[in-house]
């Protein structure tokens, strides 16, 4: 891959982004207890196996949740680097962290799940809808009978424009990060620049990967395509949130 080139999200991550994801997304028990809350709304909590899975688990913040809530959670990423905090983080929890690809689901995770979490904009990391569609299938596969799956990711399909394009993410006294997005017909282009102070001055990271433009209507017939039947559906501030059952 050449100089400024788009790289697939796992390079991506693995090149830049893994390292500050967790200070990008603020305080950690703050982000976790905001988790919690989305599953409070949802009425998301244990009733027959107790056991979940967190498809692109990050460093943590939705399994931490589902723990907190009495779920033993198999958590799924890519990055050893997030995977290595999520541990830090989770202490005696019972959260089984595990390396792997969200879209081989359904050899990564045993049969009878209660319930299956893709959250944050782990969906739209996909680089096809045939990608998509495969994960629901996984999913299906190893959701128990009335099991849940509950996705939330980013409408990217209404364009911005302009200086909106770029968006400041967040900042403090040794680090700035600002996104800024182009947009294709079936992917928005993503660069991440992350100014970071060091002994010699300010130095920028940089890095670009593609994300899919997906909205509630698609998603959702996606998902009842696969089997599972889809009991909520919402957009609030541009994220889609979907809660669909195996029955």
């Amino acid at each position: 891959m050449g100089p400024g080139e788009a790289c697939d999200a796992h390079e991506h991550y693995e090149r830049l982004l893994a390292r500050h994801y967790t200070w990008m997304s603020g305080d950690f028990d703050d982000a976790v207890a905001r988790e919690g809350a989305v599953f409070e709304r949802f009425g998301i909590a244990p009733e027959s196996s107790g056991t979940a899975v967190d498809l692109g688990c990050g460093s943590g913040f939705q399994s931490i949740a589902l723990a907190g809530r009495g779920f033993r959670v198999r958590a799924i990423d890519l990055s050893e680097t997030l995977l290595g905090e999520l541990q830090e983080h989770a202490g005696s929890l019972p959260i089984t962290p595990l390396r792997g690809d969200m879209r081989d689901v359904a050899s990564l995770a045993a049969r009878g799940a209660e319930l299956v979490v893709c959250m944050g904009d782990t969906l739209t990391h996909l680089p096809t809808i045939t990608d998509i569609r495969n994960v629901f299938a996984g999913c299906r596969y190893v959701l128990a009978q009335g099991g849940m799956l509950m996705l939330t990711f980013r409408d990217l399909t209404r364009e911005l424009t302009g200086t909106d394009r770029f968006i400041p993410l967040r900042a403090d006294d040794d680090r700035i990060m600002t996104v800024a997005l182009e947009y294709e017909a079936e992917h928005v282009l993503v660069t991440d620049l992350v100014h970071v102070r060091g002994e010699a001055g300010w130095q920028l990271h940089a890095g670009s990967y593609r994300k899919l433009r997906l909205d509630e209507r698609e998603a959702c017939e996606l998902v009842q395509r696969s089997g599972l039947t889809a009991e909520h559906r919402e957009t609030r501030d541009g994220v889609v949130t979907i809660v669909a059952r195996k029955t």
